[in-house]
C-alpha cells in the first residue's frame, strides 16, 4: 500500500499534548479502576430540555432539510444581536457584525488564516487554549507569547511586550474568563487593550467561551462592553459552555464588520453552514436561556466551593477560580506540572491537566475541571491527601 507524505502545512501543526493523558486514563478504566476525571474540558451535564425539544420540533421542517444559507439564517443572527443587547447592553448589527461558526474552536483556527500571512506576528496568551497555536501554524505565522502571571492576575502585561513586537503584530488572542487559569478580566483591562490595539493596528480576538460562567454574582465582562472594541476586533461566543451544547457545534463571532466578512468568506469555501434545525434551537437557547445560565452558574459555584474547601482542608492552597468551570492549582514543592499530574493519575486515579500543556508559563500549575458532582470533587481531594504531598 502506498504511503503519502503530509504537506508542510500539516507538519507544522503542534503535537496534541494531552493525547497521552487520554490514553493512560482510558487504559486505567479498562483495568477496572475508578478514575475521577478532572482533566477534561467537556461539559458533563445534558443540554436543557427546552433546547432539545426545540430541535426535535424544528427537525420536522422540510425547509431545514435543504442546504442552509451559506452565512447562516438571519433569524439566528438577530437572536445573537438581541442576546448581546439583553445580556451586555451592547448594540450589534445582525447583518454586518455577526458570523455564525461551527463551534468557536473552528473560528479560532480560521481567524489566523483569514488575517495572517506567513511569518507575520500574532500575540498569544501563555498559558492559553492550544488551538490558537493550531491556527497560527496553519497560517505559518509567528507567535509572540504573552506570559500570564499570578502577580498580574493572569492578565498580559503590555508594558513587557517590546515596541517592535507590538508594532509588527497583526493579531492578538485574549480569553476571559480564562482557560486554563480561571482568571477574569476587568473593563479597565479591556479599555487598555483597545488603546494598545488602536495604536498598533492590531486585531483583537476575544475568546468568550466561558462568558456565562462567573462567581459571587460577578458577571464576566464582555470585550464589546468597552468603547471602541468593535473598531479593533471581535468576540467569539459558543453555546457549548453556556448551554451544555458542546456536541451541537454552534457558536458565533460578533464585532468588527471587516473581520466578520473575512470569517464568512473563508467559511463560504469550507462549509454550507449549520443544519437549520440546530440554528433554530440555538435561537431558542439565546432567546429563552437566561434562567438556564443562572442555574448552570449555581451548579458550578457549588462544585467550585466544594473543591476549594476540601483542598484547603488537605493543605492545598493558592488556587484561582474566578470564572469558567476550571480551577488553576499550584503544584506542590518538588514537582513539575507533568510529574504531579502523572503521580495523581497513577497513585490516586485522579486526572488533572498539567499546566505546561497550555504553554511554558503554565509550568507549576495543574488545571482542575469542575465537571463532576461535589462529592466526587471532595473525594478527589481525599485521595490526593493520602499521598502526603502537602
Amino acid at each position: 500500500m502506498l504511503e503519502f507524505e503530509y504537506s508542510n502545512t500539516l507538519k507544522r501543526l503542534p503535537e496534541q499534548f494531552f493525547a497521552k493523558l487520554v490514553k493512560t486514563t482510558q487504559a486505567l478504566k479498562k483495568e477496572g479502576h475508578d478514575v475521577i476525571n478532572l482533566g477534561q474540558g467537556n461539559p458533563d451535564l445534558p443540554t436543557p430540555n427546552f433546547i432539545v425539544e426545540a430541535l426535535q420540533e424544528a427537525s420536522q421542517h422540510e425547509a431545514f432539510h435543504k442546504y442552509s444559507p451559506f452565512q447562516g439564517y438571519p433569524f439566528l443572527k438577530e437572536a445573537v444581536a438581541n442576546f448581546y443587547k439583553s445580556e451586555y447592553e451592547v448594540d450589534v448589527d445582525p447583518k454586518t457584525e455577526v458570523a455564525i461558526l461551527f463551534g468557536s474552536k473552528t473560528g479560532l483556527v480560521e481567524i489566523s488564516q483569514c488575517l495572517l500571512n506567513p511569518q507575520e506576528k500574532v500575540l498569544v496568551p501563555d498559558p492559553g487554549y492550544p488551538d490558537y497555536m493550531s491556527g497560527i501554524a496553519l497560517a505559518d505565522a509567528e507567535p509572540i507569547h504573552m506570559p500570564l502571571k499570578k502577580e498580574n492576575q493572569f492578565l498580559p502585561d503590555y508594558q513587557n511586550i517590546s515596541d517592535e513586537d507590538l508594532a509588527e503584530a497583526k493579531l492578538m488572542f485574549l480569553n476571559y474568563p480564562n482557560n486554563p487559569t480561571a482568571a477574569t478580566a476587568t473593563k479597565d483591562f479591556f479599555d487598555q487593550t483597545i488603546e494598545v490595539a488602536q495604536e498598533n493596528h492590531i486585531c483583537v480576538v476575544h475568546d468568550f467561551a466561558y462568558g456565562a460562567i462567573g462567581f459571587e454574582n460577578e458577571k464576566p465582562q464582555s470585550f464589546l462592553q468597552s468603547e471602541g472594541a468593535k473598531d479593533v476586533g471581535i468576540e467569539m461566543y459558543t453555546l457549548s459552555k453556556s448551554f451544555n451544547m458542546a456536541g451541537w457545534r454552534v457558536a458565533f463571532a460578533v464585532g468588527n464588520p471587516s473581520v466578520i466578512k473575512a470569517l464568512e468568506l473563508i467559511q463560504d469555501h469550507y462549509y454550507v453552514s449549520i443544519f437549520g434545525a440546530i440554528q433554530s434551537a440555538a435561537k431558542t437557547a439565546l432567546d429563552q436561556g437566561h434562567d438556564a445560565i443562572v442555574e448552570l452558574n449555581n451548579t458550578y459555584q457549588e462544585r467550585r466551593d466544594a473543591f476549594l474547601q476540601q483542598a484547603e482542608k488537605i493543605g492545598w492552597h493558592g488556587g484561582t477560580a474566578n470564572g469558567s468551570f476550571f480551577v488553576w492549582m499550584p503544584t506542590p514543592t518538588g514537582y513539575t506540572s507533568e510529574s504531579f499530574a502523572n503521580l495523581l493519575l497513577e497513585k490516586a486515579h485522579v486526572v488533572v491537566a498539567p499546566g505546561n500543556g497550555f504553554g511554558t508559563s503554565g509550568e507549576g500549575y495543574v488545571r482542575i475541571g469542575l465537571l463532576d458532582e461535589p462529592e466526587r470533587l471532595r473525594e478527589a481531594c481525599d485521595r490526593i491527601e493520602k499521598l502526603s504531598l502537602f
